[in-house]
């Protein structure tokens, strides 16, 4: 159906990962002016957004239609009326009142809401869940490759890649792999990296030149992409530091000659305690992350038409609100498209309900949405990737999966 209705574990997955400064990381490939599909007069971005922690689907976008709702969300369930009231985006779902460029991003048709969506992964584990999310496969510990670096491989043959340079305390897994990654450097660097950095360049320019000339682009994109006054300060936040992230890249992806694809990661997400409704720490994460969707719009300027911003989250958490008033670990979630080449103004989702029967092991929304469906429709339709090779390839194994139809246009 389609309707138009800080735990351990996460603090050993990020320093398994490697810490991501000021909440925030960027990735990009860089590419030719012509991209592959440029014959039909279009020049196609894609901006992976990846919220590191476990988005709570039901706060972001609550079924306030839904009879159940409002009980099982108890004192953080979002209403329609009153004061910090929710967005309607239909007669039965509404948007968190913190996110007003998305909301109007969804009324000019410029945004859409998949519900119920999830990778395959259903234990819960903050690690292996983002280990499924960003390497494409149904399992943790598969590959140490991501699927947008494989997409990247698959795109039809043309003018598309020449070379990779990526900015972020690490580089996500899902951008990770075998295609051609010639730079990278972290970002806001501190005076002692910047000296070893320069230590580097000197040793390398003697014993490998190209590796020498790629630490060398790395280190000035992340200059270009977080200028000074953009960087962060002492005291910032994950909120600050998600618009300036995202004002960054968009400074690198607006160029004729900028990167085409990029992935960014967001941490924080992790709602145990004290999420709060319309107001609290939940609201704070998700101000932010709509100023990182407006800086995308404003910063891409013309660009912006031809441009799917994907945001996803490893699982989603559980129905029912804990003592602590928190959510804590579940499955079925949401996925948000932005972009003026996404179909949108509509809510997409097989609604489950959630009455306890329906509930996912009597806890969680259950999912109805593979999210590898949703990304093999963008891959295919915003970039022109064949089915097989997103069965075989990009996702592995995942034929049974058939990509979703109608997402952009």
């Amino acid at each position: 159906m389609e309707t138009t209705m800080d735990c351990c574990e996460n603090r050993l997955a990020t320093s398994r990962r490697g810490f991501l400064l000021g909440g925030a990381s960027f990735a990009a490939w860089a590419y030719l002016p012509k991209f592959a599909r440029a014959a039909d007069g279009r020049d196609p971005r894609l901006i992976v957004v990846l919220l590191r922690g476990a988005l709570d689907g039901l706060a972001t976008v609550a079924p306030v239609g839904d009879p159940d709702y409002a009980g099982l969300h108890g004192s953080i369930a979002l209403t329609s009326e009153g004061p910090h009231a929710a967005t309607m985006l239909d007669s039965f779902f509404a948007l968190h009142p913190s996110m007003p460029e998305f909301a109007r991003m969804y009324r000019e048709k410029q945004a859409a809401v998949i519900h119920a969506v999830s990778t395959p992964y259903r234990d819960r584990s903050h690690f292996d869940g983002q280990d499924v999310l960003e390497s494409g496969f149904a399992g943790p510990g598969r590959v140490q490759s991501g699927w947008l670096n494989r997409a990247l491989e698959g795109l039809p043959k043309g003018e598309h890649v020449t070379s990779g340079l990526a900015v972020g305390a690490t580089t996500p897994l899902v951008l990770r792999g075998v295609a051609p990654t010639v730079g990278w450097a972290p970002v806001n660097l501190p005076p002692a990296a910047d000296d070893t950095a320069a230590r580097l360049l000197d040793l390398y320019q003697h014993r490998d030149p190209a590796l020498a000339s790629a630490l060398s682009q790395g280190l000035q994109l992340e200059k270009t992409a977080l200028g000074d006054d953009m960087k962060a300060r002492p005291g910032g936040n994950n909120v600050a530091a998600m618009r300036l992230v995202a004002r960054g890249a968009t400074k690198v992806m607006a160029a004729d000659d900028g990167p085409r694809i990029a992935a960014l990661a967001f941490d924080g997400w992790d709602t145990h305690a004290n999420e709060g409704g319309p107001v609290g720490r939940l609201a704070q994460l998700l101000s932010g992350l709509d100023g990182a969707l407006g800086e995308f719009q404003s910063g891409l300027g013309e660009r912006w038409r031809d441009t799917v911003v994907v945001v996803a989250t490893e699982f989603g958490r559980t129905a029912r609100i804990n003592g602590t008033e928190g959510t804590d670990h579940g499955n079925g979630t949401i996925a948000l498209l932005a972009g003026g080449a996404v179909k949108g103004g509509r809510v997409i989702a097989d609604w489950p309900g959630l009455k306890s029967a329906n509930l996912y092991e009597g806890r969680d929304l259950a999912p109805t949405t593979d999210l590898r469906a949703a990304l093999k429709g963008i891959l295919r339709d915003h970039l022109g990737i064949g089915e097989t090779v997103l069965a075989k390839n990009v996702f592995p194994d995942s034929a049974q999966v058939k990509p979703m139809q109608g997402l952009v246009g």
